[in-house]
């Protein structure tokens, strides 16, 4: 506990008008370089005002700690939240706080237990192999890894948490899926037409009418898919979701269940593009699974693909920033930091800091080996599924179709980049390539 006498109010950083314009391109642009900047100048916490608007970055695993556990119901996420993307996806679970989460969070935990996992893998491995068995392998023609995941994981999405194939549709809902995303961190908030929020809202709404128009049909059924179980889930009272909060956390989870789960198999494929080393050593790994489609048990055998995932998501987080609204005022490192601000702690920065891990800048999966567990070195060290209360629902599910995916990819092809070939990352609002990632596919002799 911090004495009285050592605590201090937390003063606005002072700049110019110049250097502020600056800083905040950056802040899109390349959220860790500009996170290292201002911890580097001005150390773990940061305050700046923007007229009435207060804004404070709190940096390290300590301050992921107090945000996450939020032990004094300090933070607000839906506070935070609905100002980024409330527009767009409200009343999602990540836009939900106290009694009012836990309740929603234990009803869509149907959704999400063993049983309904094992089925999902069932449905997903065929679905993944046919995807993967089709994609075009030329020497001299890329295959472009991010819309490729995204139309695969969308349709994934489409057949275990709607249970049906989008058909013609898919392509129109995966334009409406990233006018939304796009739409979240709009450098312009305005809602006029041809803007990106304008845009967002109404594919927002396009969303919301697909959903609805399929709900009597999961209300009266017996499918086991994601939105049945959301439609007839009931807590101890037999009380059910209205059909209002039903569709906020379709478009919610579809949102998340694809778009997250595309950055991540990116960065795992250019990071085994560029390290053919590992790729070699997770086709040895999967090769001696002795199987040609997963089984539940057969996923926690899967250590080395375990590893590479888990450094693909230390050196791409999907979410570089995570935010919360102060309630009332608090303490860190012995600065008061008022009620009434955004405050933002940054997986992306404490994932590259050196008091955690070995040269933060390498590609080095063994970290996470039980030798060394660097992600143990602090509980919060290593934060890109968030945590706390809030820590994501469909992490499970998240990896389980990581694997599928690798293990599909590894047995059927060897993938390459050019020899000098680096991946231009764009991290807000979902870490991805600004290029699509184009990779070379070679196929495997069987």
């Amino acid at each position: 506990m911090t004495h009285e006498s050592t605590v201090h109010e937390l003063k606005p950083i002072k700049l110019s008008l110049l250097e502020t314009f600056r800083l905040i391109r950056k802040s899109y642009v390349n959220p860790l370089e500009h996170a290292q900047e201002l911890q580097q100048r001005f150390g773990n916490a940061v305050m700046q005002k923007f007229f009435r608007l207060t804004f404070v970055n709190l940096y390290g695993a300590d301050a992921h700690r107090l945000a996450l556990i939020n032990s004094d119901q300090v933070f607000s996420n839906k506070e935070a939240w609905n100002q980024i993307i409330g527009r767009i996806f409200p009343n999602g679970l990540m836009l939900r706080d106290g009694d009012d989460h836990r309740y929603h969070r234990r009803l869509m935990q149907a959704g999400f237990k063993n049983k309904a996992l094992h089925r999902y893998l069932s449905e997903m491995g065929p679905q993944v192999h046919e995807a993967v068995a089709h994609w075009p392998a030329h020497a001299d023609q890329p295959l472009f890894a991010f819309p490729t995941f995204k139309q695969m994981t969308l349709n994934l999405a489409a057949t275990i948490f709607l249970g049906m194939d989008l058909g013609d549709e898919a392509a129109r809902l995966n334009k409406a899926f990233e006018a939304t995303v796009a739409a979240s961190m709009p450098r312009i908030p305005l809602a006029i037409p041809g803007t990106i929020l304008w845009n967002g809202i109404r594919a927002r709404k396009y969303m919301c009418e697909y959903f609805q128009r399929l709900l009597p049909a999961k209300r009266t059924g017996n499918s086991a898919d994601m939105f049945s179980l959301l439609c007839q889930a009931t807590d101890e009272e037999g009380n059910q979701y209205t059909d209002e909060e039903v569709i906020d956390h379709m478009n919610f989870l579809m949102m998340a269940a694809h778009d997250t789960t595309t950055s991540t198999l990116t960065s795992m494929t250019y990071a085994l593009a560029k390290h053919p080393e590992w790729q070699q050593r997770l086709l040895e790994e999967v090769h001696s699974l002795g199987v040609e489609q997963l089984e539940y048990a057969d996923l926690e055998k899967m250590e080395l693909t375990d590893w590479v995932m888990k450094e693909a998501l230390r050196m791409y987080p999907p979410l570089s920033t995570l935010p919360k609204y102060s309630l009332k005022s608090f303490q860190f490192e012995g600065l008061t930091i008022p009620a009434g601000a955004m405050v933002a702690t940054y997986p992306i920065h404490t994932h590259y800091m050196e008091e955690y891990w070995s040269e933060p800048q390498k590609f080095d999966p063994l970290r996470f080996s039980g030798g060394r567990a660097e992600h143990k070195n602090h509980p919060y060290c290593w934060v890109p599924f968030s945590g706390g209360a809030h820590m994501c629902i469909g992490l499970h599910f998240a990896v389980m179709q990581i694997k599928v995916v690798m293990f599909e990819m590894l047995r059927q092809y060897h993938w390459s980049i050019p020899e000098n070939y680096t991946m231009a990352v764009q991290q807000s609002p979902i870490s991805k390539p600004r290029d699509g990632l184009p990779v070379y596919l070679a196929p495997r002799e069987q």
